[in-house]
């Protein structure tokens, strides 16, 4: 089943012609004009292969530099912003070769029935999947021949299925049900045959489909009021340490994972446990800031002492269902706090009690 290009049916500005031709002829300035409307989205694209934002940083890098290296030679066969999706999936295929994939506890061992206590430390020589700030994202919308919106296919459950995938089949898979490229087309790009392409799609398709349990394609309406107070209701519950106010918002199938620690936990019961006898009894004091990742909502929490600074603790991740939360993604890691744009400390005095208003991912 062929596809019409996205080069041709998304928003994407028309190639300058003039700036086209300072740059095959040097001209730095003009290339950079020429690729910024197009970063976003080839930095979401290099992210939804590789599963790591830090990753994507590089492989765009390595990208970019390919292509102004090759500008002289781009003859304009294609649209600019074919060649430099080629170029930009190439680049990352390279890195899936000599990096691997990106891992969650899930796939490291079956979920743990009980709260471990001792001996849950982080996993070294695993490299984890990160999350992604919604504001990296691009506004353009999905091409109307696309089988998946573009914030879906950036969500937690679809890039960690495709970290089960072999480089080539996540890139015909992102190209042509995300992008609206078409086999032959992709063909092109990945310097292969239009058989082998859709041979790899089916593939693709299908491990995807058994990763990704039906229920959890039933998205929660992005944006609103109902996802605020859910989310805020969540937060606080953890900052006063309300069990019962936690376990009212969590489907019976609730799960929660805190790469990069390997224990995970599947089901009311053992989440609870969890939750009772680890971060309400051994966290000391919990602040937070509303935010958004994987274009679902998420919260930036802060631990400390009441009377002392908090720091930056994790970036935890929502999956809503029915209004109620079905999965709880909680990345330990300071680390991410910048690339979201957040502080790396909330001074002591506490935050307003109704907390900072969410904004949602934007549909």
């Amino acid at each position: 089943m062929g596809k019409v290009s996205s080069a041709r049916s998304t928003a994407a500005p028309a190639d300058d012609g003039a700036d086209l031709a300072r740059a095959r002829a040097g001209d730095e300035a003009a290339f950079t004009r020429l690729v910024r409307p197009l970063r976003a989205e080839l930095h979401a694209h290099c992210y939804r292969i590789l599963g790591s934002p830090h990753d994507a940083d590089d492989a765009l890098q390595d990208a970019l530099l390919r292509a102004w290296r090759a500008m002289p030679r781009f003859a304009g066969r294609s649209p600019l912003r074919t060649w430099l999706y080629t170029v930009a999936t190439r680049a990352c295929l390279d890195l899936v070769g000599t990096r691997g994939r990106r891992a969650l506890p899930v796939d490291l061992g079956p979920a743990s029935e009980r709260a471990v206590v001792d001996g849950n430390d982080p996993v070294t020589g695993v490299a984890w999947l990160g999350p992604y700030p919604d504001a990296r994202l691009p506004d353009d919308p999905a091409s109307p021949h696309a089988r998946y919106e573009r914030r879906e296919a950036v969500e937690l459950a679809f890039v960690a299925a495709l970290q089960h995938l072999p480089g080539n089949q996540r890139a015909a898979l992102l190209l042509f049900d995300v992008l609206g490229f078409s086999a032959a087309e992709i063909a092109a790009m990945m310097d292969t045959s239009t058989g082998s392409v859709n041979s790899a799609l089916a593939r693709a398709r299908r491990l995807v489909a058994e990763r990704i349990p039906p229920r959890a394609r039933h998205r929660a309406p992005t944006g609103d009021d109902r996802i605020r107070r859910t989310v805020l209701a969540y937060a606080h519950a953890l900052e006063r340490g309300d069990v019962d106010a936690l376990v009212a918002l969590l489907t019976k199938d609730v799960s929660w994972s805190m790469p990069p620690l390997r224990h995970w936990y599947q089901g009311i019961a053992a989440v609870t446990d969890f939750a009772v006898r680890v971060p309400m009894a051994r966290c000391p004091s919990w602040r937070f800031l509303p935010t958004s990742a994987n274009a679902q909502p998420a919260v930036a929490f802060y631990l400390g002492a009441d009377d002392g600074p908090h720091l930056a603790w994790s970036i935890t991740v929502l999956t809503l269902r029915d209004e109620r939360i079905a999965g709880i993604t909680s990345f330990l890691d300071p680390g991410h706090f910048a690339a979201f744009g957040l502080p790396p400390a909330l001074e002591t005095v506490r935050p307003d009690p109704a907390g900072p208003v969410f904004v949602g991912p934007r549909g």
